[in-house]
């Protein structure tokens, strides 16, 4: 089986995950730091190609009543440019509070906020990924 990828989009930078080759775990793999969304689309191409990726997770980061706001309108958008540069599957998955989940890990973790900054986006793909894989997986 081939690998998926997780992204958790932002603002200043997008988190990406990997999980291992029995889409059981996983793992922070990298941050973009967030230029253009042309920017981030070749990056993720280029990994989703280097990694034989199966399926691409995008975190759609939905309001707390489920309603799509601003941020949700802009994955969506990602997702529309990301899916003709690539031949695997490209789908969203609710990112509700995986930011602050992300930050609470590293936090128990023992790590200053500040210092986590380059890392956190990270964790939160990594949490946004492993929510699709247990679900995949169940």
């Amino acid at each position: 089986m081939n690998q998926i990828l997780g992204l958790d989009l932002g603002a200043a930078r997008t988190g990406v995950a990997l999980s291992d080759e029995l889409r059981m775990l996983a793992h922070p793999l990298e941050t973009i730091e967030s230029g253009s969304t042309e920017t981030i689309a070749r990056r993720v191409q280029k990994i989703v190609a280097e990694r034989k990726v199966d399926c691409v997770v995008v975190g759609l980061p939905k309001q707390m009543n489920g309603a799509l706001g601003l941020a949700a309108e802009n994955a969506q958008r990602f997702v529309e440019k990301l899916r003709p540069l690539i031949s695997c599957e490209v789908v969203t998955w609710d990112e509700r509070l995986s930011t602050v989940a992300a930050e609470r890990a590293l936090r128990d973790a023992g790590k200053k906020t500040r210092a986590t900054r380059s890392i956190r986006d990270q964790v939160a793909a990594q949490i946004i990924l492993q929510s699709y894989l247990d679900r995949l997986n169940a």
